[in-house]
């Protein structure tokens, strides 16, 4: 695997997600199937305290009690899906490094 901190990982083909279901339960994102990936500062009111789940049924966010600590959220566009997985890498540069090397549109807000 190019990346792997335990929740994220970036493997040769996808994005995995750990801990993405309720209760337990990974979600695998195709690099192809992902339109783009915004990059975004994260506050107490935009995430940074929720550790699991959705406050508006669009943005979702997987298990991570490490979240409250973590400053920078990336935010996953998926082709034709409204939801969107929301995720806190331990090493956010890496994995969108990782990303843009399999082409995937990055944007910096």
């Amino acid at each position: 695997m190019a990346y792997d901190d335990g929740r994220i990982a970036c493997t040769d083909d996808a994005l995995v997600i750990r801990n993405y279901y309720f209760p337990v339960g990974d979600k695998r994102v195709p690099y192809q199937a992902i339109e783009r990936v915004r990059v975004l500062p994260m506050s107490g009111i935009s995430g940074g305290y929720r550790l699991w789940g959705s406050g508006d049924f669009v943005h979702w966010f997987n298990l991570d009690p490490g979240r409250p600590r973590k400053t920078v959220k990336l935010i996953i566009d998926i082709q034709g899906r409204r939801a969107k997985p929301v995720i806190t890498p331990d090493t956010p540069d890496d994995v969108t490094a990782e990303l843009a090397a399999h082409q995937v549109n990055i944007r910096h807000s």
